[in-house]
């Protein structure tokens, strides 16, 4: 048994011939005691015990037996074998799409939550209002995430080794990656409202004791709020020039928490839209090839322009409409997420490239160790382990 547990760690297809029920049973041990996950074929009463027992049981449904079906955990309707392959691949085609939305959904959590609490830690304004937030949860989000679970199948799933069965759907590496890019998306949005402090003549400093301004600004000196000068103002309707500490109040606060709810959401939108595939490039699987992604982005990003646009909504959500000038900023802003997840997504490849490559020279290294168990060389376990396996 020594010498047969060797061939079958080689790796190699092996043909066992005249076996007989029990010997169908032994070799589903003999795999299953070195970790391998075997899967059992059978259409008859005899194949059943090695059916139940086998980590996958395929029964055929045209041919096989009632006792086999029942004692199978899959049974081929058209009794084609190059069906199982299409199965594999439609399982692996449904993991991954559960990896997608589960991490989409966990990177864009991550990137609000980043910032609140980092705007909140620097002492900046509220970049976002409760209502701002539920609304970015639930209209969205959720579509886009919803859309996910569409996804085709990547282009590079079948030529991947099978899964651990221990393995986590997050991983580590990708818990990695999308708090990376839940840390982009908090410093984007952060960085676009205090982008627009800074071109409407507020310093960092002045910044980030907004809370106290009246302390540094004692009116009515004019001018002293803004040491470049209040004529260098950019939008100096949305607040009293002869009361600069209006800036952190009514309208403009309503504006730069309308910049930050906006670069949110687009960037959102194309962190979805660069999920189609979660290791492929964009470039190889493109976001049309799920078009319920498309609709899935399409719907949200028109509800949330709606609501910039109607009066009665934007008052109630605290909104106000924008510019060309701030849709530029929101771009300049939000684009780069693309190639942030591009950048992972390179990073990740190459990582399973190479353990790829370390997991083969194990396997190897280890074969080699393996060359005489028993006192029998590997050439004449080669002659004598067909005749040993089937008797």
């Amino acid at each position: 048994e020594t010498a047969q547990l060797e061939i079958l760690s080689r790796g190699e297809n092996l043909v066992f011939c005249r076996t007989q029920p029990m010997d169908k049973q032994k070799l589903i041990r003999m795999l299953q005691f070195q970790n391998e996950v075997p899967a059992m074929t059978g259409d008859g009463v005899n194949d059943a015990p090695a059916l139940q027992q086998a980590a996958i049981g395929v029964a055929m449904g045209i041919t096989g037996t009632e006792v086999s079906k029942e004692a199978s955990d899959m049974i081929l309707a058209d009794d084609n074998f190059a069906t199982i392959v299409a199965a594999v691949e439609e399982g692996r085609c449904i993991y991954n799409n559960m990896q997608a939305f589960i991490c989409f959904l966990i990177s864009c959590n991550l990137g609000e939550i980043a910032t609140v609490f980092f705007s909140t830690l620097i002492g900046l304004p509220d970049p976002l209002t409760p209502l701002q937030l539920l609304w970015v949860n639930l209209v969205t989000d959720g579509p886009p995430a919803t859309a996910l679970g569409f996804n085709p199948p990547d282009p590079m799933a079948m030529s991947k080794p099978p899964r651990n069965r221990s393995s986590p759907i997050m991983s580590k590496w990708l818990l990695t990656r999308f708090m990376l890019t839940g840390l982009y998306v908090g410093a984007a949005t952060i960085g676009i409202t205090v982008w627009w402090y800074l071109d409407n003549g507020v310093m960092p400093g002045q910044l980030r004791r907004w809370g106290s301004c009246a302390d540094f600004y004692p009116p009515p000196l004019v001018g002293s709020f803004c040491p470049s000068g209040l004529d260098l103002v950019a939008e100096p309707e949305l607040f009293d020039v002869m009361n600069p500490c209006s800036i952190f109040g009514g309208r403009a606060k309503m504006k730069v928490q309308t910049l930050a709810l906006s670069t949110l959401v687009c960037m959102e939108m194309l962190k979805a839209l660069s999920a189609v595939s979660v290791d492929s490039s964009i470039l190889i699987t493109p976001p049309w090839k799920n078009p319920a992604l498309i609709i899935g982005c399409a719907v949200p990003f028109l509800l949330h322009l709606a609501v910039l646009k109607i009066p009665s909504m934007g008052t109630i959500f605290g909104l106000v409409p924008l510019t060309g000038k701030d849709w530029y900023r929101i771009a300049v802003c939000a684009i780069p997420v693309v190639l942030v997840e591009e950048i992972l997504k390179a990073t990740g490849r190459y990582l399973d490239y190479t353990s790829r490559i370390d997991n083969n020279e194990n396997n190897h290294n280890n074969n080699n160790k393996n060359t005489a168990v028993g006192g029998v060389t590997s050439e004449e376990k080669e002659e004598e382990g067909p005749s040993s396996s089937t008797e």
